[in-house]
């Protein structure tokens, strides 16, 4: 696994992101909105780590994960040239859906909290059981 991927510590997926001019505003802070992408590419690699491809579950299995619900607790800010750490952990899993928790973190200390219900979703947009594969996967990462 390339470390572009992350690697997993203790049951926690950990993917390093590196904030660009681009993430910040005019004072060199990371523009808030920005920590949604941050943990999107994170949970897409961690899913990717545990064999579970999005396009290739879009393909094969026909569904696909929506975020349901988010809530964040921005704690500190993150600045331009920072090396985050973006851990990514299974709080639930549920029939149709998977609860995480998210933590965006600067050499160990938290900077954003997040916790998030994502559901999954049959392509036509309805929602759909954890096809057994997924789910088995899923169980594993949380131990």
């Amino acid at each position: 696994m390339t470390e572009a991927a992350g690697s997993f510590r203790n049951g926690i997926h950990v993917l390093p992101v590196r904030v660009y001019y681009e993430d910040t505003d005019a004072g060199g802070i990371v523009y808030y909105a920005n920590y949604l992408r941050f943990a999107e590419r994170a949970r897409s690699e961690w899913l990717r780590h545990l064999g579970i491809e999005s396009s290739r579950m879009m393909k094969e299995q026909k569904v696909a994960f929506a975020v349901k619900w988010c809530a964040m607790d921005f704690v500190k800010p993150a600045k331009l040239d920072d090396l985050l750490a973006v851990e990514t952990r299974v709080l639930a899993i549920g029939g149709a859906s998977l609860t995480l928790e998210q933590t965006v973190r600067l050499d160990g200390a938290d900077l954003v909290r997040m916790e998030l219900k994502l559901a999954c979703m049959s392509l036509d947009g309805g929602a759909a059981r954890l096809p057994t594969e997924i789910r088995k996967r899923l169980e594993e990462a949380r131990t």
